[in-house]
């Protein structure tokens, strides 16, 4: 296992990309790991870009420079295409394939391009997982735990310095008990979708 591990969690105001984050550092608490989480909202509220960063290991501050991330997170394919900076050919990007279209364009002001051509431009840059994490999370039982399907699918991608019923664990715990077995599924459901 690295020394440190870099991870940037990306995707639209609404998608629990907040709440993931906090839930890593949560996680990375509880297995005993130094950990870092930072936010940055953006105009999440509006349905804008939303990207947070946590940091494992070996590290002293929460911000991952440019190229170095481990991992990439993303529930939104454009959103990981938009912090493609943070990585290296190492990167591991894991990405929901369903795109949230921008009201701008809705509103015919901007095109959004096609899906594949982003998983095209991605793995250019480096090693590219695609998700289904809305269609497991609707099978789950709920579309809301698409933000957990996306923590089960990086446990899933054995980057974690912690087992993964750590992480499901810290899930479990903070969330409400008759949602407790729906994520348990949408977890659980993640880690199956990583094909290695």
């Amino acid at each position: 296992m690295k020394d440190k591990i870099n991870i940037v969690l990306t995707g639209i105001g609404g998608q629990g990309v907040i709440t993931a984050a906090n839930l890593l550092g949560k996680a990375a608490v509880a297995a005993g790991v130094n950990v870092f989480v930072s936010e940055i909202h953006g105009m999440a509220q509006r349905g804008g870009s939303v990207n947070c960063t946590v940091r494992l290991g070996n590290v002293s501050g929460p911000l991952v420079p440019s190229g170095t991330a481990d991992v990439i997170l993303s529930t939104e394919p454009a959103e990981a295409l938009r912090y493609i900076h943070f990585s290296n050919k190492k990167t591991k990007i894991i990405t929901d394939v369903t795109p949230i279209i921008p009201f701008t364009v809705a509103t015919g002001d901007e095109k959004y391009p096609p899906v594949e051509k982003i998983f095209e431009e991605l793995k250019k840059y480096a090693e590219v997982y695609t998700v289904d994490a809305t269609k497991i999370a609707t099978n789950a039982g709920a579309i809301v735990t698409k933000n957990v399907v996306m923590l089960g699918a990086l446990a899933g991608a054995d980057i974690l310095p912690f087992k993964s019923n750590v992480l499901l664990n810290v899930i479990l715990e903070n969330v409400p008990e008759k949602y407790k077995q729906i994520n348990q599924k949408a977890f659980e459901l993640g880690v199956k979708s990583i094909k290695k």
